[in-house]
């Protein structure tokens, strides 16, 4: 059985983290929906644009799995970098899209949850003051469309680097939205805040990096995993990463590694044949 997870969202969920800064997370029972079908995870998993990178989904399912060491989580990646609340209006090709993704998810899995990040879109003063009333009917309208009126939502709040960059004036109200956000899940079932506090961005200061999206994927799992609101940054952040990180892998997880790298042509095929011999052994 495969426990999915919608994700929806702009880019900060999407992922622009650098892939080179991390480690990656590549386990056979983390999936991710592609063309239909359940393939094996590998980042970036929402490639909604070419510089598509480390997001928090990965942690996520990873934290998860800590839990659940003998299910299958999947991902259903339906993020776009760039959207506000407006081009997610429930009458939209996005709405629709990332309804119809996980209808078809649903035909080879039991949905979860759905992890949900945006707002930096809508963080001018015009935009913000109307956020909570437009992401109230999209939440409305998520769980009426899939017929689950209890499924649990899980709601990031944006970093509070956002005004420090050179476009930091677009985000002057992007308390007003993280207030929005907030508020929003504390006053409704099932619905669960978690804090950006302490995350650190890219240059650009608009996008979270690598290590902070893999902490922010662990915030986003304890508050699923508790059914309760993440206010403060969690103590064992760090610890859990490091058990995530040094978990042994498969003999099938290996040859998985070697065959992405060997494809991508950072190994030689010599190399590669000696390394699957020595894994068949």
């Amino acid at each position: 059985m495969i426990h999915s997870f919608l994700m929806i969202g702009q880019s900060n969920i999407a992922g622009r983290g650098f892939l080179k800064d991390v480690a990656p997370i590549y386990d056979e029972h983390i999936k991710m929906l592609r063309n239909g079908r359940w393939q094996t995870m590998v980042e970036p998993i929402n490639y909604d644009r070419p510089n598509a990178g480390i997001g928090f989904s990965a942690s996520f399912a990873a934290a998860w799995r800590l839990k659940n060491k003998s299910d299958d989580i999947g991902l259903i990646p339906c993020a776009d970098g760039g959207t506000s609340l407006d081009d997610w209006a429930i009458d939209g090709l996005l709405f629709k899209h990332a309804i119809a993704q996980t209808r078809l998810a649903q035909q080879t899995s039991t949905l979860q949850g759905i992890l949900w990040h945006q707002g930096e879109n809508d963080s001018t003063p015009d935009c913000a003051n109307q956020y909570g009333e437009k992401f109230s009917l999209i939440v409305k309208t998520i769980r009426s469309e899939l017929n689950i009126p209890n499924l649990p939502i899980i709601i990031g709040g944006l970093g509070d680097f956002l005004t420090e960059g050179m476009y930091g004036a677009y985000f002057s109200a992007y308390q007003i939205v993280n207030k929005a956000l907030q508020d929003f899940a504390q006053a409704n079932h099932n619905c669960y805040f978690v804090t950006a506090s302490g995350l650190t961005s890219n240059p650009d200061f608009i996008h979270i990096d690598a290590a902070s999206q893999r902490k922010f994927g662990i915030r986003y799992f304890e508050a699923f995993n508790r059914q309760e609101h993440i206010l403060e940054p969690i103590n064992l952040e760090n610890e859990k990463l490091e058990i995530i990180n040094n978990r042994p892998l498969s003999n099938n997880e290996k040859i998985g590694l070697l065959d992405l790298k060997f494809s991508s042509g950072a190994l030689s095929l010599e190399s590669y044949k000696t390394e699957i011999a020595k894994l068949k052994q």
